[in-house]
């Protein structure tokens, strides 16, 4: 039960305190299941990362799921996506309630303005943490390298790039220098 408990509120303290959505809830889940609480490893998180990225619904609530599934199976998973979306779901509800236009009032959109700029940033560590923590051999570092530029590219050419189609064009290339690099006498030993 300690754990069940524990596992909400991790993720209702993520999910009360960041702005931004999911993207910039990762270097907060990191520092809070990896680092500080050891629930899955830095190789386990960006693995989940890449796949909730992959699968329907917003990315923090999909490794909210997969901690608490690893951490308590069906049970841990409902109390972590519980925890991570309670919390904004009761800001929006009470706002909703009592401030039509909340964004028109000057001192919240000048807030606003100055939690953009801390998403961005929030967003950019998560990225850095995975970038330093990615094993350094030739082919991640090749697809990272042409998967910046390509987004580089199209961002200064005011062109949209689908990031699935990033990932399956990665998925395709590091899938088929693994079908050419395995040696097949080890497989038929098998």
């Amino acid at each position: 039960m300690h754990l069940l408990l524990d596992l909400f509120l991790t993720f209702a303290k993520i999910g009360l305190f960041t702005f931004g959505g999911g993207y910039a809830m990762i270097s907060l889940i990191e520092r809070s299941c990896v680092e500080t609480k050891r629930w899955i490893t830095h190789d386990e998180m960006m693995n989940v990362t890449v796949l909730a990225e992959s699968t329907p619904g917003p990315i923090a609530i999909n490794c909210a799921t997969y901690v608490g599934y690893k951490q308590k199976g069906l049970i841990g998973a409902v109390a972590a996506t519980i925890g991570i979306v309670l919390p904004s779901f009761c800001i929006i509800f009470f706002l909703s309630l009592f401030l039509d236009h909340f964004l028109e009032i000057p001192w919240i959109a000048h807030a606003f303005r100055g939690i953009r700029a801390a998403v961005g940033i929030l967003i950019l560590d998560a990225g850095l943490n995975m970038i330093r923590k990615m094993k350094k051999k030739p082919l991640p570092v090749t697809l990272a390298v042409c998967a910046f530029l390509a987004v580089l590219v199209t961002d200064l050419l005011a062109a949209r790039m689908s990031s699935v189609a990033l990932m399956l064009f990665a998925a395709v290339v590091s899938l088929t220098v693994f079908l050419v690099k395995r040696d097949p006498g080890k497989e038929a030993d098998k």
